[in-house]
C-alpha cells in the first residue's frame, strides 16, 4: 500500500502572503491614525481630550511611530500608507521648529541678573538644591512644591543671601516660594491648586514682575482644570504689558500644547528658546537629556534678553532645575 503525498506550489502561498500583507499595512495604518490625531490637534491649535495632551508634550518622538509605519509601508509597497506617513513626517517636522520670538531689545543694557527654577518635588530635592544655589549664586530663585520643610530649610540656609521672599506656605506639592536677592513688593499672585506666589523687584531702581508658575499637570481627569490655570497664567502676562516681567516655573506644558503658546503669544519669550535649548528635556529628569520634554521654563518680556541657559541635574526630584542668564534692558 503506497503513501500519498502532497505537492504543494507557489500559487499555495499567495494566500498566506496576502494575509501577512493585510496585516502589515493594518499595523502601518494604526500608527499613522495614532500619529495623525494628535498632529491633527496641533494643526487645529488645540489640546484636545486625553490622551492628546499627554502626547502632545511628547511630539518630538512621534517621530518614532511615523518612521516604523513607512518602513512597513515601504515592505508591502503601499502607496496610499507612504503618502500619509511622509505627510506626517512633514508636518512633525515643521511642528518641531520653535515655536515665538527670540529677537533681543535694541535698548542699552540697564541690569543682569540670574534666574533658577526648580521643582523638588513634594520638598524632596531640597537637599539637592540648596549646593546649587550655593555653586551657581542666582539673584531670583523660583522653587516650586517646596512645602514646610522645604521653606524652612532655604529660609535658614540662606537668610542672608536671599532676604527677601514670597511664599505660599502648604504641604506637598501645594507649596512654593520666590528668594530674592532685589527687595520685593508681594502681589496676590495667581489662583491655582497648587501655590503660585508673585511679587514686583526692585532691581536697581526698575520694577520688575515676579511670578511663579505651578499650574497643576494633563491628568485624565483634569485637562480642564490645566488648561483654566494655564489660561489665567496667560492673563496675568497680558494685564501688565508695559511692566518687566519674569514669570517662570514648572508649567505642565510645552511649546507643543496650544494652552502654553497662548502665553508665549501675549508677546513673552522663552529664555530656553533664546539660546538655542528649546528642545532640551526638562522632564523626567531619569531620563533626560536622552529623552523627555520641556515643561520648566522662564519666559520673559520683549524687555530682556537671555545670554545663557543650563539645565541641571538634581538627586531626589523628576525635574531639572533650569538656571538663565539674563539681561534688563532700557525700553524704547
Amino acid at each position: 500500500m503506497g503513501t500519498a503525498t502532497t505537492e504543494w506550489t507557489a500559487a499555495d502561498f499567495v494566500p498566506e502572503r496576502h494575509r501577512a500583507r493585510r496585516f502589515t499595512r493594518w499595523c502601518a495604518g494604526l500608527l499613522f491614525a495614532g500619529v495623525s490625531v494628535v498632529v491633527g490637534c496641533r494643526t487645529a491649535d488645540t489640546d484636545g481630550i486625553t490622551p492628546v495632551p499627554q502626547l502632545l508634550a511628547f511630539l518630538p518622538w512621534l517621530l518614532v511611530p511615523t518612521g516604523f509605519g513607512l518602513l512597513l509601508a515601504l515592505l508591502t509597497r503601499w502607496r496610499p500608507g507612504l503618502v500619509w506617513g511622509i505627510a506626517l513626517l512633514g508636518l512633525l517636522a515643521w511642528f518641531i521648529e520653535p515655536y515665538g520670538k527670540s529677537s533681543d531689545p535694541s535698548g542699552p543694557a540697564i541690569a543682569e541678573f540670574r534666574v533658577l527654577t526648580s521643582n523638588v518635588e513634594f520638598g524632596r530635592g531640597t537637599g539637592s538644591l540648596v549646593p546649587v544655589i550655593r555653586r551657581e549664586r542666582p539673584d531670583v530663585v523660583f522653587v516650586e512644591e517646596c512645602e514646610y520643610t522645604c521653606q524652612a530649610t532655604l529660609r535658614k540656609d540662606f537668610n542672608t543671601e536671599f532676604p527677601y521672599r514670597q511664599a505660599v506656605a502648604a504641604a506637598g506639592s501645594h507649596g512654593s516660594i520666590v528668594l530674592s536677592r532685589f527687595p520685593l513688593r508681594g502681589t496676590k499672585g495667581v489662583t491655582g491648586t497648587m501655590g503660585m506666589p508673585g511679587a514686583v523687584a526692585d532691581v536697581n531702581g526698575h520694577s520688575v514682575r515676579l511670578q511663579l508658575a505651578h499650574p497643576m499637570p494633563p491628568l485624565p481627569n483634569q485637562v480642564a482644570l490645566w488648561r483654566r490655570e494655564l489660561n489665567r497664567l496667560r492673563t496675568f502676562a497680558a494685564a501688565d504689558p508695559t511692566t518687566p516681567t519674569v514669570l517662570a516655573g514648572d508649567f505642565n506644558s510645552s511649546q507643543d500644547h496650544a494652552a502654553f503658546r497662548r502665553i508665549l503669544d501675549t508677546g513673552l519669550r522663552d529664555g530656553a528658546r533664546m539660546t538655542g535649548h528649546d528642545r532640551t528635556p526638562s522632564w523626567p529628569e531619569r531620563f533626560a537629556p536622552n529623552f523627555g520634554t520641556q515643561i520648566d521654563h522662564v519666559l520673559l518680556s520683549p524687555d530682556f534678553s537671555a545670554n545663557s541657559a543650563r539645565f541641571l541635574d538634581l538627586a531626589d526630584t523628576d525635574h531639572r532645575a533650569l538656571l538663565v542668564d539674563i539681561t534688563l534692558h532700557q525700553h524704547e
